[in-house]
Protein backbone atom coordinates (compact mmCIF):
# COMPACT_ATOMS: atom_id res chain seq x y z
CA UNK A 1 0.00 0.00 0.00
CA UNK A 2 1.23 3.44 -0.63
CA UNK A 3 1.68 6.07 2.06
CA UNK A 4 -1.38 8.14 1.14
CA UNK A 5 -3.75 5.20 1.57
CA UNK A 6 -2.24 4.36 4.95
CA UNK A 7 -2.43 8.01 5.99
CA UNK A 8 -6.06 8.27 4.90
CA UNK A 9 -7.00 5.07 6.74
CA UNK A 10 -5.23 6.28 9.88
CA UNK A 11 -6.98 9.65 9.76
CA UNK A 12 -10.34 8.00 9.19
CA UNK A 13 -9.83 5.65 12.13
CA UNK A 14 -8.67 8.41 14.47
CA UNK A 15 -11.51 10.66 13.35
CA UNK A 16 -14.16 8.04 13.94
CA UNK A 17 -12.80 7.21 17.39
CA UNK A 18 -12.54 10.87 18.36
CA UNK A 19 -16.16 11.44 17.38
CA UNK A 20 -17.34 9.14 20.18
CA UNK A 21 -15.31 10.84 22.89
CA UNK A 22 -18.01 13.35 23.86
CA UNK A 23 -20.94 10.99 24.28
CA UNK A 24 -22.94 11.03 27.49
CA UNK A 25 -24.67 13.52 29.70
CA UNK A 26 -22.58 15.79 31.85
CA UNK A 27 -23.41 16.16 35.54
CA UNK A 28 -24.58 19.77 35.14
CA UNK A 29 -26.92 18.79 32.27
CA UNK A 30 -28.83 16.16 34.23
CA UNK A 31 -31.03 18.64 36.05
CA UNK A 32 -32.41 19.90 32.73
CA UNK A 33 -33.10 16.39 31.46
CA UNK A 34 -34.88 15.42 34.69
CA UNK A 35 -37.60 18.04 34.25
CA UNK A 36 -41.08 16.75 33.57
CA UNK A 37 -41.31 18.71 30.32
CA UNK A 38 -38.25 16.85 28.97
CA UNK A 39 -39.77 13.39 29.41
CA UNK A 40 -40.87 11.48 26.32
CA UNK A 41 -44.35 11.24 27.78
CA UNK A 42 -44.96 14.03 30.28
CA UNK A 43 -48.53 12.91 31.05
CA UNK A 44 -48.63 9.08 30.91
CA UNK A 45 -52.11 8.79 32.43
CA UNK A 46 -53.62 11.19 29.90
CA UNK A 47 -51.93 9.33 27.06
CA UNK A 48 -53.22 5.99 28.31
CA UNK A 49 -56.77 7.34 28.52
CA UNK A 50 -56.53 8.89 25.06
CA UNK A 51 -55.18 5.62 23.61
CA UNK A 52 -57.96 3.65 25.25
CA UNK A 53 -60.63 5.95 23.86
CA UNK A 54 -59.04 5.99 20.39
CA UNK A 55 -58.74 2.23 20.10
CA UNK A 56 -62.24 1.73 21.54
CA UNK A 57 -63.85 4.16 19.13
CA UNK A 58 -61.99 2.76 16.14
CA UNK A 59 -63.12 -0.78 17.03
CA UNK A 60 -59.60 -1.95 16.53
CA UNK A 61 -57.77 -4.75 18.19
CA UNK A 62 -54.10 -4.95 18.92
CA UNK A 63 -52.23 -1.73 18.41
CA UNK A 64 -50.63 -0.98 21.74
CA UNK A 65 -51.41 -4.11 23.67
CA UNK A 66 -55.19 -3.89 23.76
CA UNK A 67 -57.12 -7.08 23.27
CA UNK A 68 -60.44 -6.75 21.50
CA UNK A 69 -62.11 -3.44 20.86
CA UNK A 70 -65.37 -1.72 20.02
CA UNK A 71 -67.03 -1.43 23.40
CA UNK A 72 -64.01 -0.28 25.38
CA UNK A 73 -64.38 -2.98 28.01
CA UNK A 74 -61.26 -4.95 27.09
Amino acid sequence: MNKTVILMMTLLTVGSLAGCSSLGVKAWERDLLAKKSMQLNSAPLDSAIDDHIYFSKEASSGGRGFGGGGCGCN
